[in-house]
């Protein structure tokens, strides 16, 4: 777990770690050792208050995760299909 002196640094770091590496809120999370809630509530609606910078380049990649979606469970549904029949 990770440990952040004030939640706006969490904000940024959880931003920045975002942006850096193109990663879902499912990893940031994981990386953080936090939940996906707060992360989300983290991007999404404190980090608008301290930096409206980083809240436009998280906005466009989590837009981006959202969008594919669909496509990251189908192939998990694949994976795990192919796992109990082979």
């Amino acid at each position: 777990m990770v440990y952040f002196s004030t939640s706006a640094e969490r904000c940024e770091k959880l931003a920045r770690y975002i942006i850096e590496n193109k990663s879902t809120v499912r990893e940031a999370a994981k990386k953080f050792g936090i939940s996906k809630s707060t992360v989300h509530k983290d991007v999404t609606e404190k980090l608008s208050k301290i930096n409206n910078v980083l809240y436009c380049e998280v906005a466009k990649i989590l837009e981006i995760n959202k969008s594919e979606r669909h496509i990251r469970g189908g192939e998990a549904t694949k994976r795990k299909y192919q796992k109990i029949y082979y």
